[in-house]
């Protein structure tokens, strides 16, 4: 019974009309909640406020990784510092600054099936540009399943066709069940993506992070700052590692093409524009931003407990051992888990702390698929 959902910008979300649009069978994860915001914060005088703060959020979308990501250095003081390169003149697509309206905008989305839950949550920086997609009993294997956290930027085109087709274009890709072709698929799954979107003559970009489980191995892949964090007995285990210039592997990479990176207001921008290296989409960066994921392949053992997947809105605010610390008390261990109620803890968190992004989280819980 495979099902897939994703979060779009539109009136899909009202309650009577979600099963229809966000799943591939009648048996459907169940919808917690759904809802956009109250008319009288809609209203004609804000609008003008929220195109301005979209305006805004162009330049500021994407912030430096955190430093509990691999121990990354900041582009303070002398530190990497370089010659830089003239700049280079790209052309830049005409954006679509529209405002959604009241029937439209989605500001939290919340869903659970077994094996998995989800949270959702629009930031303050205009409509929601996250999306998720979750497919379980994959070709027709009650122990096989796929999950996604695409973050749009410059839009939302570009994550919602990622969470509609990634997974589709990654078991189109599947033969046999070794390692090495698995890696193999993935990669060609990612690229066949990022080829289909630009096909779409859309702007925008996003980055993904995704799980695909399958004959009990978790094979996590990520284009970008999306990440992946394992509970292993409780222990935190990233299982990716952000794609951004000022990862000095993605730097050389840049510069070898031609390309230049340098850091304004604390944070490293390819051609000073976009704070990632890798995603789908970004075509008039396609040259430097390149779709194909960097994977890990493990066997799911007992002490692999659960797995987080979050867009960066929350990995910029909350580290690594904190979301497992929070997760683990309400899913392990317990007679009733409430992994929903984990997700939004996270959420919530990040928001605290001052997060004015957009924020998803899915929770599997790994026991759910393994033999």
């Amino acid at each position: 019974m495979p099902s897939v959902a994703v979060v779009p910008n539109s009136p899909i979300f009202s309650p009577s009309q979600v099963s229809s649009i966000f799943y591939k069978s009648p048996v459907s994860p169940r919808i917690i909640h759904v809802h956009g915001p109250s008319p009288a914060l809609t209203s004609s005088p804000l609008a003008g406020r929220l195109l301005q703060r979209q305006i805004t959020a162009l330049s500021s979308s994407k912030k430096e990784a955190s430093p509990d990501n691999m121990g990354i250095p900041s582009c303070s003081g002398a530190v990497l510092k370089r010659k830089r390169p003239s700049r280079i003149d790209i052309p830049i697509a005409p954006l679509n600054f529209a405002v959604d309206s009241p029937k439209e905008r989605v500001d939290v989305v919340e869903a659970e099936a077994d094996g998995y839950s989800v949270y959702c949550k629009r930031g303050r920086r205009g409509a929601m540009e996250d999306r998720y997609s979750a497919v379980v009993d994959l070709q027709a294997e009650s122990r096989q399943a796929f999950f996604g956290v695409f973050d749009g930027h410059g839009g939302p085109k570009a994550a919602e066709f990622a969470a509609k087709n990634l997974e589709k274009n990654i078991v189109n890709q599947l033969r046999r069940g070794s390692e090495e072709e698995i890696v193999g698929a993935v990669k060609d799954g990612y690229l066949a993506t990022d080829a289909d979107f630009l096909k779409e003559d859309t702007g925008g970009g996003t980055c993904c992070v995704t799980a695909l489980i399958k004959k009990d191995n978790l094979v996590v892949s990520n284009a970008g700052d999306c990440r992946a964090v394992m509970s292993r007995g409780g222990v935190a285990e990233a299982l990716t590692t952000d794609h951004g210039p000022l990862r000095k592997d993605e730097r050389d990479r840049i510069e070898t093409l031609g390309g230049y990176v340098d850091c304004c207001n604390g944070v490293w921008r390819i051609q000073g524009s976009l704070a990632v290296s890798r995603g789908i989409g970004d075509r008039n960066l396609k040259q430097w931003v390149i779709a194909e994921p960097e994977t890990k392949v493990l066997r799911i053992k007992r002490d692999c407990e659960f797995l987080i997947l979050g867009s960066d809105g929350l990995w910029d605010k909350v580290t690594n051992q904190e979301a497992v610390d929070i997760v683990r008390p309400l899913c392990i261990d317990v007679d009733k888990p409430e992994p929903v109620s984990a997700c939004k803890k996270l959420v919530d968190l990040s928001v605290r702390r001052g997060s004015t992004d957009d924020i998803s989280v899915v929770i599997v819980q790994l026991g759910h698929f393994i033999s």
